[in-house]
Parts: structure tokens; C-alpha cells; sequence
């Protein structure tokens, strides 16, 4: 396989039962949304210019995959991390999550050079959001 130095693209899909639901869920959040990827069954949210997540209707995530969809009130799919900006942006994306109708994952955690909290959306996809100063990062 060829190397590249062109930084790649990243969309990760995540089935949801109601895309209406989970796109105001997020919009809350503060993410916005790419309409030319974006139809009745999937939208695009946009974390950067380089990392997207498609959200899709259960039924058009099953067009892409052979297995069962995980039922995350009894599994774990997958830890999606998101970085911040500090730990006020943390709390508050955790806190502005609970208050949209997502629930508590894990306690915050506290590392010192990182700071951590996380909680599950609407379809129970466990979202860790964390702020790492790298210079309070030990050696």
C-alpha cells in the first residue's frame, strides 16, 4: 500500500432508530450538518474538516453491514473521543448532553494533564469528550 502525505478523511457510521431526534440531539451539542450528504435516511455530521460521522436510519445502516446492529443497552459498539478545548467546554458538552435527553456513561476523570467525561446519546453510542494539555503532560 502507498503511503500519502495527504491527511485522510474519516467518516465513521453510527445506526440511530430516529434521525430527527438524534440531529437535534447534536445540533444542541453544537454540531452542524452537511446537507449534500444528508437525505431522509442518514445525515453527515461534521466534527473537522477531516473527520465526519454518518448517522443513518437503522434500516440504511443495514445495507452496509451482514451482522446484527449492536444493541447498546446491553453492549458497548465502540468509544467515540472527542477532543475540547478545556475542561469547561467538557463539562458543558457533557452537561448540555444530559439535559438534550442522552445519560451519564462514566464518572469524569481526572489524569492532570487530561480531564475526561463522557456520556451515551440517544441510541446508547458512548461519546468520551476530553481536554489534554500536553505541556502538564509527564515525561
Amino acid at each position: 500500500m502507498a503511503t500519502t502525505n495527504t491527511p485522510r478523511k474519516v467518516f465513521i457510521n453510527l445506526p440511530v432508530k430516529d434521525l430527527k431526534a438524534t440531529n437535534a440531539f447534536f445540533t444542541k451539542l453544537g454540531f452542524q450538518f452537511d446537507p449534500r450528504f444528508s437525505d431522509d435516511n442518514a445525515t453527515c455530521m461534521m466534527i473537522s474538516e477531516e473527520a465526519y460521522v454518518m448517522l443513518l436510519v437503522e434500516k440504511r445502516f443495514k445495507d452496509f453491514t451482514k451482522k446484527d446492529i449492536c444493541d447498546t443497552r446491553k453492549a458497548t459498539e465502540g468509544l467515540f473521543a472527542l477532543s475540547c478545548s478545556s475542561r469547561e467546554e467538557v463539562d458543558s458538552m457533557v452537561k448540555t448532553a444530559i439535559a438534550a435527553g442522552g445519560s451519564y456513561a462514566v464518572e469524569p476523570q481526572d489524569h492532570g494533564f487530561m480531564y475526561g467525561w463522557s456520556f451515551y446519546d440517544l441510541d446508547g453510542h458512548h461519546w468520551e469528550v476530553f481536554y489534554m494539555d500536553m505541556s502538564a503532560m509527564p515525561h
